[in-house]
């Protein structure tokens, strides 16, 4: 092959090249060899591009792009993999679900193709993924977003893998502290929680504010907004990050957090390739995606919730609106709710033949071990 050669050509064929010869008084020899030469250089040029083979991937979510997982998380791993891969990676995010489908679909859309890769909440399909439930349940993580993600890659690791086969598990994560925002007061009692219409975003989440005595609403954050203006909702449960770019400064009066250093609720997230996309990359390429995959890569979507967090709360304080914590005694009492929606889950999974307990125990385990890491 010719990759990067230097062709050389001959002094006397240059001299004869150069002289006032016209194309016809040239040799046939002369006019050959300058043929081949051509040939040559083109394909040298040709096989070099193959070799450094060009690859562009569709990255769908369905946020706004100024929210913090973008700004902090995708948008910096993107850039990062087409640094890493010398421009030949290029990945283009799509913000708001651009490309089509709802955020529901997000794991099928990635499974089928339809898009390269994405940000997934397999929550959204309660019943699918019930194993990832255990990360979500009540009091289960710290309120640190990078923390409970980098519990929730080695959770993945042991149980969930399986799970994910038809697709390329990039990283697994979670939020950063879940709270209750609501029109009106701040919620400051068990009680106060009575009758209230309230979003949801899993199956885990709207057990508990079931226990609460509120209303749960299960309803994909795009729709929350929308929901509030409307008056289909009094609130919902969502982080601080997320609460700029949904207008609850503006939809909200009051945010409420628990006591203590573990978070109300938290929700799984994936952010996953088609395997069928990735296995089509030349082993170089598969290294660059490799390398900002898995732990790291878990832990970096998690802190990014957590820079978020920061301004978020920051943005609703501006605004007036109140910022209540509830008393260690009030969260003692959603505790107690918290471990009686743990019971019933984990006698829910032994029924679907999985093993509850042991679930929930790797789970709390694994927040511990990885807290310190």
């Amino acid at each position: 092959m010719y990759l990067n050669a230097t062709l050389r050509i001959p002094t006397s064929v240059l001299s004869a090249a150069k002289s006032p010869l016209t194309h016809d008084e040239r040799t046939p020899v002369m006019q050959n060899f300058v043929k081949k030469a051509a040939l040559a250089a083109l394909f040298a040029t040709t096989a070099t591009a193959a070799l450094a083979q060009e690859v562009t991937l569709r990255f769908q979510h369905f946020v706004s792009p100024l929210s913090a997982n973008p700004t902090h998380f995708m948008q910096p791993w993107a850039d990062k993999i087409e640094a890493d891969s010398n421009g030949r990676i290029k990945v283009e995010l799509y913000p708001a679900m651009q490309l089509g489908g709802k955020a529901p679909s997000q794991y099928d859309l990635i499974r089928d193709g339809a898009i390269d890769g994405g940000w997934v909440i397999p929550g959204y399909q309660p019943g699918r993924f019930p194993e990832a439930e255990a990360m979500e349940l009540p009091f289960m993580v710290t309120k640190s977003g990078e923390e409970a993600s980098k519990a929730a890659w080695v959770f993945t690791q042991k149980y969930l893998m399986d799970d994910f086969r038809d697709v390329h598990l990039i990283a697994a994560h979670m939020h950063g502290r879940g709270l209750v925002h609501k029109k009106g007061p701040a919620v400051a009692s068990v009680e106060d929680f009575n009758g209230l219409k309230l979003r949801g975003p899993s199956r885990t989440a709207t057990l508990l504010l079931e226990k609460l005595g509120a209303t749960p609403v299960g309803m994909a954050v795009p729709a929350f907004p929308e929901a509030l203006a409307k008056g289909i909702v009094d609130g919902g449960v969502i982080t601080w990050e997320m609460s700029p770019s949904l207008k609850l400064d503006e939809l909200t009066d009051s945010h409420t957090d628990v006591a203590g250093d573990k978070s109300l609720y938290n929700l799984y997230f994936i952010w996953a390739m088609n395997k069928a996309k990735y296995d089509s990359l030349p082993d170089d390429l598969k290294a660059v995606i490799d390398a900002n995959s898995g732990f790291f890569a878990s832990a970096w979507a998690g802190r990014a919730h957590d820079t978020g967090d920061v301004t978020g709360k920051e943005i609703m304080m501006a605004a007036g609106n109140e910022i209540a914590t509830l008393s260690e005694a009030e969260t003692d009492r959603i505790r107690d709710l918290g471990a009686d929606v743990i019971a019933e889950w984990i006698a829910d999974m032994n029924a679907k033949g999985l093993d509850g307990d042991a679930l929930v125990r790797d789970a709390r385990a694994t927040v511990e071990v990885t807290r310190a890491q």
